[in-house]
């Protein structure tokens, strides 16, 4: 059964996997509160994490002659372009001796592994290996696994299980980017916990004001929060909410399409304004996360064109850092106790409604998962030891600054402006002793000195790019 709807500004194709009592509308009516916090009961469906697309990052973030290496459920990736300048997708292991073809380079549209110079094409084909006598036949097993891989949105998505199942247009786009006024801004970052607790935190707006006071929220503004399931199925989780203090409180939706994608959005009719955030994010393997972020609106487009975008990041990062550190600890508190987040958590219809309806999904569908943490049941899979520690993890060059070409870029120009600002500066100060006449003299101090200030100013513009955000 196939089908198209528009969900919330998220145009989404039904594939056959998905359960049909998810009816996705547009227009949503008035229903009834929502004051279950319950499991659901448990359904025959179970979701096939393979046939899925998966987010690996921006195009704009990708290098373009060098591979770029990722990893999906701890299985290494790799990604580089062909002679035709068409995205690939491979396994990152060489079938020789099992090194990285990511430490290889790219030579005319082919990957070669660094340890022995074999060579791999497109469909992850042996296309040399420089060790065979000249007529020798290849190797059966020379071959490396091939993925499918495209462009869509500005974004790289690929295809965890076998090509010929894939649909294009199952990808989760986002139709407000492509309609005039309206602007945005991408940004990928890698963390350090499993996927659900990210997925947990976006889902969960009641902590704004608490985890985010002074940036995104204020302590005074906690208040109750009227929240509703609108629909859930195998397909995902449709949910509003909005705060009881003002009865004239408008909705503001929180849509999760299963397994990598949650959408918030709203609009103020009076204003004509529309507002979305989306947050797509992949499991890069135990402990570790990639998200993707695009926020967007066709409001205060000033705003967008005239900030440029690591200087957008800087900002983005500092809210993503506030609440580093406390998802951190939750999973590692929740995982360290062996026990169902039924036995830990107390929650509230009127704060927890919505995030703790993704963890009853996973109990419904999850279990197929590598790994993952539902409500009352889980699976906590092996930790491989390729985490980092938490003070390397938490660092912001480790989880931004390496994964985009803005903010990388601009850290090495601060690096070479502090070199060169301090080089200048003691070439005026070497000038000014060997000068006699005073008025030269005081010039070129003050000059010294001057470029002693803007080697300081380039220094601290370059540990923003390194040094994550630390609460006072």
């Amino acid at each position: 059964m196939t089908g198209k709807y528009e969900l919330l500004g998220l145009r989404i194709t039904k594939i056959k996997n998905l359960d049909n009592s998810m009816t996705l509308t547009p227009n949503i009516t008035e229903i009834s509160k929502q004051t279950d916090i319950t499991l659901t009961p448990q359904t025959n469906q179970q979701f096939n994490w393979r046939n899925c697309w998966y987010p690996v990052t921006f195009i704009q973030d990708l290098p373009k002659n060098r591979p770029y290496s990722f990893s999906l459920y701890d299985e290494p990736l790799v990604l580089f372009r062909n002679a035709a300048g068409q995205l690939t997708c491979l396994s990152d292991r060489c079938p020789h001796r099992a090194a990285k073809l990511s430490d290889g380079q790219i030579i005319e549209g082919k990957i070669e592994c660094l340890y022995h110079g074999w060579q791999f094409g497109s469909g992850g084909e042996c296309l040399q290996i420089p060790q065979l006598p000249t007529g020798a036949k290849m190797p059966e097993k020379a071959c490396v696994k091939s993925f499918l891989v495209v462009e869509k949105q500005g974004m790289v998505w690929m295809w965890a299980g076998k090509a010929e199942t894939a649909d294009e247009n199952t990808i989760p786009i986002l139709p407000d980017l492509e309609k005039p006024g309206f602007v945005y801004s991408q940004k990928v970052s890698e963390l350090p916990f499993d996927q659900g607790f990210l997925i947990e935190q976006v889902l969960d707006p009641a902590h704004l004001n608490f985890s985010h006071h002074g940036s995104q929220g204020n302590r005074k503004n906690a208040q109750p929060l009227e929240m509703e399931i609108l629909e859930s199925s195998i397909a995902g989780i449709k949910a509003r909410f909005r705060g009881t203090r003002n009865p004239d409180e408008f909705w503001k939706y929180l849509t999760f399409f299963a397994p990598n994608l949650v959408l918030l959005n709203f609009s103020i009719e009076d204003k004509d304004w529309r507002f979305g955030l989306a947050w797509y994010s992949m499991p890069v393997g135990k402990n570790r996360c990639r998200v993707l972020t695009c926020s967007y609106r066709n409001f205060f487009q000033w705003k967008n064109k005239l900030t440029p975008r690591w200087l957008t990041h800087l900002g983005q990062s500092k809210i993503l850092e506030e609440d580093l550190h406390l998802v951190m600890g939750q999973q590692e508190s929740i995982e360290r106790s062996q026990k169902s987040l039924k036995e830990l958590f107390l929650p509230l219809k009127t704060s927890d409604t919505i995030l703790l309806e993704y963890r009853k999904w996973l109990d419904r569908f999850g279990s197929s998962l590598p790994f993952y943490h539902g409500y009352t049941t889980y699976k906590l899979g092996k930790n491989l030891g390729n985490s980092q520690d938490e003070e390397l993890s938490m660092a912001r060059y480790a989880h931004h600054t390496q994964f985009c070409n803005s903010c990388s870029r601009t850290h090495q120009i601060t690096i070479q402006l502090k070199k060169i600002f301090v080089g200048v500066a003691i070439a005026l100060a070497g000038m000014a002793i060997v000068t006699d006449e005073f008025l030269i003299k005081l010039l070129l101090v003050s000059a010294s000195i001057s470029s002693i200030g803007l080697a300081v100013a380039a220094n601290k513009l370059k540990t923003k790019f390194e040094r994550s955000y630390t609460r006072k």
